[in-house]
């Protein structure tokens, strides 16, 4: 572990600058220096050893502080990869039971779903704002299952997805699209994954839902 190795070289060290500097100490005692400048000598050079090692511990604080925050980190991812498996498995409880002859495949399922989780928290971590940091399955789902279209061409893959209803989620959802945008994503075969709102389409919907109430479930307009 770096801390550990760095904190017994740092104290390596400790102990070699003191040994020095008690070196110093008698040699200047040694030359027969009053005892007001040996006593000023010595302050002199105690500072310059405190110093010296307040640097040398202050570095070891730094790394036993990054090494604290990267362990609280992964205990965190591991938390959450576990609600979302269990999120998962809930899923899975309210589907339809399904019998399978061969075992071996149920290992392949639990693979596709920790990929899955894995996939989801990758997503979250690089792709969505700031503020679904510590977000949950329950959460991110709603993004996930949003219909659109698909268009593809020899360099890129578009996907225009269909924009909530609530102002909140699409503003989300555009900033969403931007960092993908941004990352430059490629799919395995090479080409570029770019992803949108289709707020046309939305236009439309909402434009076709206005004229309905305003016609009749009937679709009927009486001419004006």
């Amino acid at each position: 572990m770096r801390y550990t190795r760095l904190r017994k070289e740092t104290k390596a060290k400790g102990e070699e600058r003191y040994r020095t500097l008690d070196e110093q100490l008698q040699k200047l005692q040694a030359q027969g220096v009053t005892p007001g400048q040996w006593k000023t000598e010595r302050n002199k050079l105690q500072a310059e050893a405190e110093r010296e090692m307040q640097e040398l511990w202050e570095r070891v604080s730094y790394v036993l502080e990054t090494s604290n925050k990267e362990f609280a980190k992964w205990e965190r991812y591991c938390r959450e990869q576990g609600e979302l498996l269990r999120a998962l498995e809930d899923l899975a409880v309210q589907e339809r039971t399904m019998y399978e002859l061969d075992n071996r495949k149920d290992q392949i399922m639990t693979a596709c779903k920790l990929a899955l989780a894995n996939l989801a928290m990758w997503t979250r971590d690089q792709c969505f704002p700031a503020t679904f940091a510590h977000a949950t399955w329950g959460r991110l789902a709603p993004f996930f299952q949003l219909p659109g279209v698909v268009t593809s061409s020899q360099q890129t893959v578009s996907v225009q997805l269909r924009p909530f209803n609530d102002r909140q989620y699409n503003r989300d959802l555009l900033l969403l699209c931007q960092r993908v945008n941004e990352k430059q994503l490629h799919l395995p075969d090479g080409r570029l994954l770019l992803q949108g709102v289709s707020l046309f389409e939305h236009y439309i919907s909402r434009l076709g839902q206005a004229r309905m109430v305003q016609c009749g479930r009937d679709g009927y307009c009486p001419s004006r």
